[in-house]
């Protein structure tokens, strides 16, 4: 039982796959279900770990991988299509690979350990549903979403930026308070 949260995140791995194969066969429809999913097996995965205590090291590295991965791929397809700008995925992949080189540097800390608090689980939502929203706009052409789509992505930016310097704050104050 204590697995399932890595099996849930090893699934949203697999999910990332999926989702591009369907976007690339114009399958909208599909994709929309498959990062629903993904989603909802984030907050799952989420609530089973905490809950019952299946916090593991696999899952504590599964789990961002996870979502980083199937956040880029859809940022980096919807650019693909036109659909966003190129900057889009260019601004979030920065972000993410600050944060993988931040972790990587943390990792040979053995008594650090970077949790999600709400700040990047609001920007983590943010981002989402705002992935979502982009796959209803061109799947269901509802018109009224198109002016709201790039300030959506650039208010995830923001609060994925924000997550950012306040996950390398409290690290430098964790770090500093071990030496």
């Amino acid at each position: 039982m204590k697995n399932i949260p890595n099996i849930l995140s090893a699934l949203r791995i697999a999910m990332v796959f999926l989702f591009v194969y369907l976007f690339f066969q114009n399958e909208y429809i599909a994709c929309f279900i498959v990062y629903a999913a993904a989603y909802f097996t984030d907050i799952l995965d989420g609530f089973l770990a905490r809950r019952y205590n299946w916090v593991t090291d696999l899952g504590k590295f599964l789990d961002p991988v996870g979502d980083k991965l199937m956040l880029i791929a859809a940022v980096v397809c919807f650019a693909m299509r036109g659909w966003i700008p190129i900057a889009i995925p260019i601004i979030v992949g920065a972000k993410e690979l600050f944060i993988l080189l931040g972790g990587l540097l943390m990792f040979n800390k053995k008594d650090v350990v970077v949790t999600s608090d709400w700040l990047g689980k609001i920007a983590a939502g943010a981002f989402n549903i705002t992935v979502l929203l982009t796959l209803v706009r061109f799947l269901w052409g509802v018109d009224v979403l198109a002016p709201l789509i790039l300030p959506l992505f650039g208010i995830c930016i923001l609060l994925g930026i924000c997550a950012l310097i306040h996950y390398a704050r409290k690290q430098i104050l964790a770090s500093k308070s071990m030496d």
